[in-house]
């Protein structure tokens, strides 16, 4: 690229931000290779929009194009994309329609979603073929959403002069193929995708581009009823079946139960933790399944704040509005439907409560990317989420960078499928009723543990919900090292001093209710659970697994006072 170019791809954008070092790597790279094809992949909130914006004014400057067409999964991203581009001196037209065909002769170029390419691919082939035109994909793994919409963009789009497709999670759980990138077969066989250019998350975070995330495990006892009208108990956490494990999980998250209400008054202490500890303006985001549970944890949170939260339902009119009004106030909290969390980009979000069922590892980092933005040295982002086996595991391999694979070698590491919580709730002798197949009776809330950077901590709420919101990834580790010493030496007085004389009658066992006793059992016993994953590593499931091995019985949810003391000294006894 000749001095001169740059400097014409400089006019067009006068207010251009200096290109991050991974956005000059990737340029560069591009420029010296003047590919067909592009495939950028960078952690969601590493600046994907301004590293593409770039390209296209260099293009633009080299009259190697003269047209620009953004393609994006939601209305929303459109008018991001818009506001974006004309902000470095690019104009794209949001508002262009299939029906109309055509945009201003002022624009350079249009952004429309994957649905409108669908809708109408050869339009879009007959705008393509007639300009030499830039496609931009945005978060292009939502063309293998449906093999239409692959179909539609590569139908619409092979003319293309250039393309350049980006993503954070170039991953799926299928095996549809994403158009326009290339795959390689790996070491089993597979076709593997390749990126051109690789950003991920643990390169972000040391570079001060994305925050530190810190995920805050609740577990609880849950309690629903099957059709048959047989009544179960479980604790969230604990191994279970896939489909107790689902039942379990949509207990927790009926907001008819105490689950819910107890994690988002403790998320809003969270909260009040971050805006108080440097961060004036932080906002929360809880991320629902549906729209009648959206509205639902809405009025909850209104009784916790006393202030109603912005309510973004879908990808509606006006939903774009509502992020933006949200985004530039100081409001505590947003709720929104799963259907939106990706197009949901707010950089002052700093909690997040996970309280959807989707469990796919390209959900979940992309509603983790929601809070991961970083706008000064030292913010800290907090995530809530259901301490279930997928999603423990899934926060765990936040830093893990991941290709999209054909072919079934990699499925059993998932062991998950958001089918298995449809399934669950189908009644399975009456196809095609949607009537469920359990009803939640109620769910109780408790912190199980903390993970970071792939560790896991165990300590009181207390501990953790008011930390201050501006820490470095070292000082985020060192302070959680620190709690975790004093909560294990704390608790290890306090199970010594519990431990009952060997000949004293069971006097608590007078005094208390059985309930009492039950629920403080459980406490005791996840505590000495707690203790023994951070002597073994072992996780807690599989310590909880290896009791009831040894021990016999049901799971902890349904455990008689016998059988938990018997599992409380089987645990002190392993040393």
């Amino acid at each position: 690229m000749s001095g001169s170019c740059v400097s014409q791809a400089q006019q067009i954008a006068p207010s251009a931000r200096p290109l991050r070092a991974w956005q000059r790597s990737a340029l560069a790279r591009y420029l010296a290779a003047a590919p067909r094809d592009f495939l950028a992949v960078a952690t969601p909130g590493a600046g994907k929009t301004t590293f593409a914006l770039r390209v296209a004014a260099e293009l633009l400057a080299d009259r190697v194009i003269s047209n620009i067409t953004i393609v994006t999964p939601t209305e929303h991203l459109k008018h991001q994309w818009s506001a974006a581009a004309a902000a470095v001196g690019i104009a794209i037209d949001p508002d262009f329609r299939n029906s109309t065909g055509a945009t201003s002769s002022d624009y350079t170029g249009i952004a429309v979603t994957y649905a409108g390419i669908a809708a109408h691919p050869l339009l879009h082939r007959a705008r393509t073929e007639n300009r030499r035109t830039l496609v931009i994909l945005d978060e292009v793994h939502h063309t293998g959403d449906a093999r239409s919409w692959g179909d539609a963009v590569k139908e619409a789009f092979e003319p293309a002069t250039r393309r350049l497709t980006l993503t954070g999670t170039p991953f799926r759980s299928d095996d549809n193929p994403i158009p326009f990138i290339d795959y390689l077969p790996d070491a089993e066989g597979a076709l593997r995708s390749r990126a051109d250019h690789n950003y991920g998350y643990a390169e972000a975070l040391a570079d001060g581009v994305v925050r530190p995330v810190v995920f805050l495990a609740y577990s609880g006892v849950s309690s629903w009823r099957t059709s048959a009208g047989e009544e179960i108990t479980a604790r969230l956490g604990e191994p279970l079946t896939a489909e107790q494990t689902a039942r379990a999980w949509r207990t927790a998250l009926d907001p008819g139960g105490e689950w819910i209400p107890a994690v988002l008054e403790a998320a809003d202490r969270r909260l009040t933790g971050h805006r108080n500890g440097g961060m004036p303006d932080a906002g929360g985001l809880v991320i629902a399944t549906d729209q009648t549970t959206a509205r639902a944890y809405a009025a909850i949170l209104t009784e916790v704040t006393g202030t109603a939260p912005v309510i973004v339902l879908s990808d509606e009119q006006g939903a774009s509005a509502r992020i933006q009004r949200f985004s530039e106030s100081e409001d505590r909290w947003m709720v929104a439907v799963r259907m939106v969390s990706e197009g949901v980009d707010v950089p002052r979000l700093t909690v997040g409560v996970y309280a959807t069922s989707a469990s796919t590892p390209l959900f979940f980092a992309q509603a983790v990317g929601r809070f991961v933005r970083s706008r000064r040295p030292g913010e800290t982002a907090s995530v809530f989420v259901p301490s279930v086996p997928v999603l423990l595991g899934l926060a765990s391999e936040l830093e893990a960078q991941r290709d999209h694979v054909l072919g079934k070698p990699h499925r059993a590491d998932e062991q998950w499928d958001d089918e298995l919580l449809a399934q669950a709730n189908r009644q399975e002798d009456e196809p095609g009723e949607d009537e469920k197949a359990f009803t939640a009776l109620e769910a109780h809330a408790e912190l199980d543990q903390l993970i970071y950077e792939g560790t896991s901590f165990s300590a009181d709420e207390e501990d953790y919900l008011g930390l201050p919101g501006l820490l470095e990834p070292d000082q985020v580790r060192t302070l959680l090292s620190q709690r975790q010493k004093e909560w294990l030496s704390r608790s290890q007085r306090k199970s010594a001093a519990a431990a009952p004389p060997v000949v004293a009658p069971p006097v608590e066992r007078v005094q208390l209710s059985v309930r009492e006793q039950i629920n403080k059992l459980r406490k005791e016993l996840n505590t000495l659970v707690a203790l023994h994953n951070h002597r073994t590593n072992k996780p807690h499931g599989k310590i909880h697994a290896e009791l009831r091995a040894k021990c016999g019985g049901p799971p902890t949810a349904m455990a008689s006072i016998e059988q938990l003391e018997e599992r409380i000294a089987t645990l002190r006894s392993w040393r």
